[in-house]
Parts: C-alpha cells; sequence; structure tokens
C-alpha cells in the first residue's frame, strides 16, 4: 500500500510539471499573438472593418457628395418659417445659395 501511495505522489507530480510545461507553451504562443497583431494591425484591421470610401468608384463619390448636398439643404430649408428665407440668418443663406448653384 505504501508503493501504491508513492505511485500516485508520483503521478500527482509529473501531472503537475506536465500542467506548468503546457502553461509556459501557452505564455509563450500568446506573446507571439500579441507580436503578430502588433505588427500586423493595420491589416487586420482592414479585414475586420474595411473602409468603405476606399473602394468607391467616381458615380459613388459624386453620390456621397449629392447626398450630403441635399441633406443640408434639407437641415437649411427646414429652418424657415412662416416668413420663408427671412428666417435664415445671413450665412445660412449664402450657405444655401452655394449649395443651390452646384
Amino acid at each position: 500500500m505504501y508503493g501504491v501511495f508513492l505511485d500516485d505522489k508520483m503521478h500527482c507530480t509529473l501531472y503537475i510539471l506536465y500542467l506548468k510545461k503546457i502553461m509556459e507553451f501557452l505564455y509563450l504562443l500568446l506573446a507571439i499573438a500579441v507580436v503578430f497583431i502588433f505588427f500586423f494591425r493595420k491589416e487586420i484591421k482592414e479585414k475586420i472593418s474595411p473602409n468603405p470610401e476606399k473602394n468607391y468608384t467616381i458615380d459613388d463619390r459624386y453620390n456621397a457628395e449629392k447626398r450630403a448636398r441635399e441633406k443640408e439643404i434639407d437641415a437649411l430649408l427646414s429652418k424657415m418659417g412662416k416668413n420663408g428665407i427671412e428666417d435664415l440668418s445671413e450665412k445660412d443663406r449664402n450657405r444655401l445659395n452655394e449649395l443651390s448653384k452646384k
């Protein structure tokens, strides 16, 4: 019975050593992953969330600018009340004229 106890103790010791080696290996893998992510962070970010404007065609850019102008015009027009264009400030009137010419 005493010999079986030593064998169990030896198995526990070997198991603990085995777990320590596995943990060392996992820490090494983690360190390598962190270095890899640091050096390739731009490429990884581009894969995860690509910049949609980077792949815009000329038509896409034109349509995006047109939508932005339309939103700004709508915001200026929504400021007008019963008096029409007189409700806008001088700056807003100039901006509205500038946008309407495009």
